[in-house]
């Protein structure tokens, strides 16, 4: 049965909004992991589909076959159900990052402010598996946890308006990778050669919520290479696969 007390609510004329304690859990990452398991071995044909992020799963139904009453029932049953636990693998994905100063345009003032060098905050940003627990906004956008305390930095407050593909940034607690050119307010420390998404690969982003994702440093000169590799479908993106 699930650990954690939930809540539902409605969420437009056909959705349900499930959401669990307000922080950010590995445990509640496994409940709701689990709960989408219990979902996707549901033998009824009401629900269609099902998106979460942290601590929020939206579940989206058929309104010609349920109501919300009765679909709200039967999610609170599934939920409490006994759950016979299974093996869940989860990959460790290793992302190339180059921290140099025409990347990493922010480095310096995170540096003033943090009272931190430089070296320190790319070793520190470096030396973390960030948990995925979620993706959106943008196709592809990663949401990680598990940044240090000591990187903690308020975003921007002036937002810019074009961030580039493959810039790395810290917002609040959070890092991330931003997956296309997009307005962001993050303070950007560096960028990745790797692109999230391709719409034109059969799995457009092969990163599952779950997963880990850890940043290694690479110099200008490798970048280039990596991106070029990458670009032609040679440069294959390390991962490791655990038992979670």
């Amino acid at each position: 049965m699930g650990n954690f007390q939930v809540t539902y609510k409605p969420f437009g004329e056909s959705a349900i909004l499930i959401e669990w304690p307000q922080k950010i859990s590995k445990e509640i990452l496994k409940d709701i992991q689990i709960f989408i398991y219990k979902i996707e071995n549901y033998s009824g044909k009401e629900l269609i589909e099902y998106n979460f992020i942290y601590n929020s799963l939206l579940v989206t139904y058929d309104l010609r076959i349920t109501h919300y009453s009765e679909i709200k029932m039967k999610l609170e049953l599934l939920y409490s159900e006994e759950f016979h636990s299974k093996k869940v693998k989860k990959s460790v994905w290793h992302f190339p990052v180059c921290y140099a100063e025409e990347f990493g345009i922010d480095l310096a003032f995170l540096s003033s402010q943090k009272k931190m060098s430089i070296e320190e905050i790319i070793s520190r940003h470096s030396s973390t598996n960030y948990t995925v627990y979620g993706i959106g906004f943008l196709p592809g956008f990663l949401y990680l946890g598990g940044l240090s305390e000591k990187l903690h930095c308020p975003r921007r407050n002036i937002p810019r308006l074009q961030v580039p593909k493959g810039v790395v940034g810290i917002g609040g607690n959070q890092t991330g990778i931003y997956p296309q050119n997009s307005p962001g307010g993050w303070h950007i420390i560096g960028k990745t050669p790797i692109s999230l998404f391709n719409v034109k690969n059969e799995i457009p982003c092969v990163i599952s919520p779950g997963d880990e994702i850890r940043f290694f440093t690479i110099a200008k000169d490798e970048f280039d290479i990596i991106e070029k590799e990458y670009e032609q479908g040679i440069y294959e993106l390390k991962k490791n696969v655990l038992d979670d």
